[in-house]
């Protein structure tokens, strides 16, 4: 693990990347939503709360994606990919506002948690310090946005994450270096998706992940969208037995959970789906939604 701690004041030089890359300061206020169409379609992320370390292994016509965790830290979860979210409102925002955005970002952890909706207690910070550890110790084999259905790009979420004191050893905030396959996504305006601003108060892994699902394919069309739901558990990449999965399904059908959209389950030549449609307009003001640290990392 590349984890450090630096006084900048007294160290020299750095990594070859770092040196390469100019530094972005996140902006300040409320920003909307962004996410990466790539990470909302596909199993990239684990869904349980618990530790997993169990790849992820998936396969549909010429996409592939393998992704790996090491055991001390385990897979990234979908609660982690809110840093990620994060970044890529931060980078749409810089582009948009004709600024030069860039790999090597420079934020406070305060900054991060507030805007992903977490408290600001010691033990969130701690478990920001985990998920940046699993979002770099996760690595990802991926043929998407490749010349060929052959060739792979191997990357981590994270290249690499520092936290930053002054002389005294006073913090003075952390900087993260992004993936190029990430980076470059992101910056794609064909590739990027506004979320709902309440999606951060959605407590379950499932219920995360297939508002991503649906956002992504439900959009604003009219008459909506749909996948059985073999398709969709093969699609979430859960260890969750099919049974399971589709009990949970139904369960967030009935509570009518997901911004934005409303749900519904049919069943046609014996095979149970998901149907979904826009319920609302997507993209209303920007809403800062706090909750307690009750969720883990």
């Amino acid at each position: 693990m590349r984890r450090r701690v630096e006084n900048p004041a007294i160290t020299a030089g750095g990594s070859t990347e770092r040196m390469q890359l100019s530094v972005f300061r996140a902006l300040p206020g409320d920003l909307a939503l962004r996410d990466a169409q790539d990470l909302m379609a596909y199993p990239f992320f684990s869904l349980a709360k618990s530790k997993r370390v169990d790849p992820i292994s998936y396969r549909s016509g010429e996409v592939a994606i393998c992704v790996e965790g090491t055991c001390e830290h385990g897979l990234a979860t979908i609660w982690d990919a809110d840093v990620l979210i994060w970044a890529a409102s931060q980078l749409v925002e810089a582009r948009d506002a004709n600024l030069r955005p860039s790999r090597l970002m420079a934020a406070t952890p305060y900054e991060i948690l507030r805007f992903i909706g977490r408290g600001t207690s010691t033990r969130d910070y701690q478990r920001l310090r985990a998920a940046f550890d699993r979002l770099q110790s996760t690595t990802i084999a991926t043929s998407l946005r490749q010349a060929t259905a052959r060739r792979m790009h191997r990357f981590s979420w994270l290249n690499e994450w520092k936290e930053r004191v002054d002389r005294k050893g006073d913090p003075l905030g952390i900087e993260l270096i992004l993936p190029e396959w990430f980076f470059n996504g992101v910056l794609d305006a064909s590739l990027v998706l506004t979320l709902d601003p309440t999606y951060f108060a959605l407590t379950g892994g499932i219920e995360r992940w297939l508002y991503r699902v649906v956002r992504k394919h439900g959009g604003r069309q009219k008459h909506g969208w749909g996948f059985d739901f073999r398709h969709l558990h093969a699609k979430s990449g859960s260890l969750a037995r099919f049974s399971d999965f589709a009990l949970d399904i139904r369960r967030i059908v009935q509570r009518q959970s997901l911004p934005g959209y409303r749900l519904a389950v049919d069943r046609l030549d014996g095979v149970d789906r998901l149907r979904f449609r826009p319920a609302a307009p997507i993209g209303a003001p920007h809403l800062r939604v706090l909750r307690s640290s009750r969720y883990n990392l």
